[in-house]
């Protein structure tokens, strides 16, 4: 339990995480755990579940699972409006740079370059911008979900205000940062742990650990890769 100060990370493939916090608190982010890669969906506990954004392989099962948890779902303000319609009764809507607290765990919006309409039978309906979420939990322990983003400015910015312990770091190109443009923003943020996702899901998703890790390397930072395959759990 000490590399991530009591936290338990468990990987559902793509970009779905589950986070266990120090006190027992259950956190999904972007639970698509009906994707191809994915162990299932062995939960019977969830407290708190954070989306990115609006595509369907980050909404997912968000609103299956918050009718069978009663979790609370927090997502830009736009996400919130749209989850309220399919029924979710507990949702917060939040914007870039706020910030709230989920009984002693901060939970701050932060910036992402991508987009974000939610696709519903053929359909693209707006729901806002994409967003990366830094997690602050009760010891003070940091991670930043980066989302799906390729490189912006701005993560200066959020490494010095923030200095996330660790990073979830989209990896697989096409769609977001491959290999070397992960790397680039890991040598920006300098976090002690990083775990790549949004790779191997599809063929088209071409970004490898080993690329990302070799590039890692190169930078010379001290930050620990630790790939995840689904499934996989860290502690």
């Amino acid at each position: 339990m000490k590399r991530f100060e009591g936290i338990r990370v468990k990987y559902y493939g793509h970009a779905a995480f589950r986070l266990i916090s120090p006190e027992g608190k259950v956190i999904f982010i972007d639970p698509w755990l009906s994707n191809p890669k994915s162990p299932g969906k062995d939960y019977d506990r969830v407290d708190l579940i954070l989306i990115t954004h609006g595509h369907g392989d980050h909404l997912g099962d968000t609103v299956e699972t918050a009718k069978k948890t009663g979790a609370l779902v927090v997502g830009i303000y736009e996400i919130s409006v749209y989850l309220n319609s399919k029924g979710v009764q507990k949702v917060q809507g939040m914007n870039k740079g706020g910030s709230l607290d989920f009984d002693g765990i901060k939970v701050t919006m932060t910036d992402a370059t991508h987009s974000s309409g939610i696709d519903e039978g053929g359909r693209i309906l707006p729901s806002g911008e994409p967003a990366g979420f830094i997690i602050t939990f009760e010891n003070g322990f940091k991670v930043y979900h980066m989302g799906d983003t390729g490189l912006f400015g701005s993560l200066q910015f959020i490494a010095e205000l923030y200095k996330p312990d660790l990073v979830l770091i989209p990896i697989g190109s096409l769609f977001t940062m491959g290999p070397e443009e992960a790397a680039y923003a890991i040598n920006v943020l300098k976090p002690k742990y990083a775990i790549p996702m949004h790779w191997g899901t599809f063929p088209p998703l071409t970004g490898k650990p080993e690329k990302f890790m070799e590039k890692v390397m190169a930078y010379g930072v001290k930050t620990e890769v630790i790939v995840l395959n689904p499934g996989e759990e860290a502690e």
